[in-house]
C-alpha cells in the first residue's frame, strides 16, 4: 500500500485548528461575559489582581528566563524586564479598570420620532479581540482587563521574547474569571509562540471581530498587509517636542528631558526636538548638555549645528526614523507654522508637544497638528491610556475611524440601535 506524502510547509504557514477553536470558544464565551453584570466583571478583575500579587514570585523567576535569552536592544529589554514594582503596577492597573464606569449598555444618544418611535443608541461589546504584541508582559494584563470589563473575548499573542511571563500572567488573569464565575476562555493565548498562530488570526474572518497590533512597524504593516480582519493600530510613534518663542526655559528643560529619557523604547517618547530660531541660541546649548549627560546621542540640522557645532549631522532620513532609543533627532525652525510643516512632513500621526507661554502659539499648534494626540506644556510621554484616565490601554491607534489615541474601554465597545415603538406600522 502507498504511503502518503506529507506537504511541505513553510515555517510561518497558518495552522488554522488551534487559532479557529479558540476563536469559537471566545466567541461562546465572549457571549456570556457580554450579558454578565458590572459586579461580575469587576469581581473577576479584583480576583486576577490578588492572583497576580499571589504569583509574583512564580511570574519574576519566569521572566528572568524571558531577559536571559534575550539578545535584543537595551530600550527593549526595559520594556521585557519586570520587577516587583511593575507586577504591583499590573495589578493595580486591573483594579483600576475595575473601578472605571462600565461602558456596556451605556445610551451613548436617543430621541423621539414623529410616530412616536423612540430610538436609542447603545455601546456594546465588539465580540472577540485578536491581540498581537511584542515582548511587553504588562500589555497582556492591560488587554485583558480592558477586554473583560468591556465585555469582549480576547485571543493574546505576545511575541517569544516574552512566553514564560506571559503564561503567568495568563493563568492569573484566568483565576480571575474562574473566581467570578466567568468562562476562562474569555482571556486566551495559543499554546506556544509558532509564528503560524499570527497568520491564523490574520485570516480569521468571521471569527475574530478586531485585531490590535502592539509592537515593531514590521509587526504592524504585516498585519495590516495581510489581515481579513479590521484593524486598530499605530505603525510608528515619531512624536515631536516643539520649544516655542514664548516658552518657559526650565519648563522646557523639565519636558524635554523627560519627554525624550524616561523610558525611551516607548512609543510616546519624543524622537524629535524642534526649538525657536528666536530661542535656539539660549536654550539649545542647555538642552543639548541636560541629554548628553544622561547619555542621549544627536542628529542636527545645519543650523542646530551652528549653534552647537560638535553635534552630529542629520542625514536626509534621521528626522523619518523612530529611534526607540537614547538618540535625538534635533532642529531649528522658524515658528509655529514652519514646527508644523516639518511634522506634517516626517510624523506618524501619534503625538507632538509644544511648550510654550503664549495662548495663540499653542492654539495654532493645537489646531494646526493632525496627530492623534496633540499636548500644550505636558512630556509627550503623557500618551498613556492610564495617564488619561483609562485604567490602561490596549493600544495606541492613529488612523482615521473609530478609534484615535490610547485605546481604553469606551474605544472596545461598538453599538446598536434600540428602536422602542408603540404598536407602530410603516405606511
Amino acid at each position: 500500500m502507498d504511503q502518503a506524502v506529507a506537504t511541505p510547509t513553510r515555517a510561518d504557514a497558518p495552522q488554522p485548528d488551534v487559532i479557529r477553536a479558540m476563536a469559537i470558544a471566545a466567541r461562546g464565551a465572549g457571549r456570556v461575559l457580554a450579558r454578565s453584570t458590572t459586579e461580575t466583571r469587576n469581581k473577576a478583575l479584583m480576583a486576577a489582581a490578588d492572583a497576580l500579587r499571589a504569583s509574583q514570585s512564580e511570574l519574576l523567576v519566569a521572566n528572568a528566563r524571558d531577559v536571559a535569552a534575550f539578545t535584543g536592544a537595551a530600550a527593549f529589554r526595559d520594556r521585557l524586564t519586570l520587577n516587583p514594582e511593575r507586577v504591583e503596577a499590573m495589578a493595580k492597573g486591573l483594579e483600576q479598570v475595575a473601578s472605571l464606569p462600565d461602558p456596556v449598555g451605556h445610551v451613548m444618544a436617543e430621541w423621539d420620532r414623529p410616530n412616536g418611535l423612540r430610538i436609542r443608541r447603545v455601546a456594546t461589546p465588539v465580540g472577540v479581540i485578536g491581540m498581537i504584541y511584542e515582548s511587553r508582559p504588562n500589555v497582556g494584563a492591560d488587554a485583558a482587563a480592558l477586554c473583560i470589563k468591556s465585555g469582549n473575548a480576547v485571543i493574546l499573542r505576545g511575541g517569544s521574547d516574552s512566553l514564560s511571563s506571559a503564561r503567568v500572567i495568563h493563568a492569573a488573569m484566568q483565576a480571575g474569571l474562574k473566581a467570578a464565575g466567568l468562562p476562562v476562555e474569555c482571556v486566551q493565548i495559543p499554546p506556544d509562540a509558532d509564528r503560524a498562530h499570527v497568520a491564523s488570526m490574520l485570516g480569521a474572518a468571521g471569527l475574530i471581530d478586531l485585531i490590535i497590533p502592539r509592537g515593531g512597524k514590521s509587526l504592524v504593516e504585516r498585519v495590516c498587509a495581510e489581515a481579513r480582519v479590521p484593524v486598530l493600530a499605530h505603525a510608528e510613534g515619531l512624536c515631536h517636542t516643539y520649544v516655542h518663542a514664548a516658552a518657559d526655559l526650565e519648563m522646557a528643560r523639565r519636558i524635554v528631558l523627560n519627554a525624550k529619557l524616561r523610558r525611551p523604547g516607548i512609543c510616546g517618547a519624543t524622537e524629535t526636538l524642534l526649538v525657536d530660531q528666536a530661542i535656539a541660541p539660549k536654550i539649545l546649548p542647555g538642552l543639548i548638555e541636560d541629554l548628553a549627560t544622561r547619555g542621549c546621542t544627536f542628529r542636527a540640522d545645519a543650523r542646530a549645528r551652528d549653534i552647537v557645532p560638535d553635534l552630529p549631522a542629520a542625514t536626509g532620513d534621521d528626522f523619518a526614523t523612530e529611534w526607540l532609543d537614547a538618540i535625538l533627532s534635533v532642529g531649528v525652525v522658524d515658528g509655529v507654522e514652519d514646527a508644523l510643516a516639518h511634522i506634517a512632513r516626517y510624523g506618524s500621526a501619534h503625538t507632538e508637544a509644544i511648550v510654550t507661554e503664549d495662548e495663540v502659539a499653542a492654539t495654532t499648534f493645537l489646531n494646526g497638528t493632525d496627530s492623534a494626540v496633540v499636548m500644550w506644556n505636558a512630556s509627550t510621554q503623557f500618551c498613556d491610556g492610564g495617564e488619561f484616565g483609562f485604567g490602561a490601554e490596549i493600544g495606541i491607534a492613529t488612523g482615521r475611524f473609530h478609534a484615535r489615541g490610547p485605546v481604553g474601554l469606551e474605544q472596545l465597545t461598538t453599538y446598536r440601535y434600540e428602536v422602542i415603538g408603540t404598536g407602530q406600522v410603516r405606511p
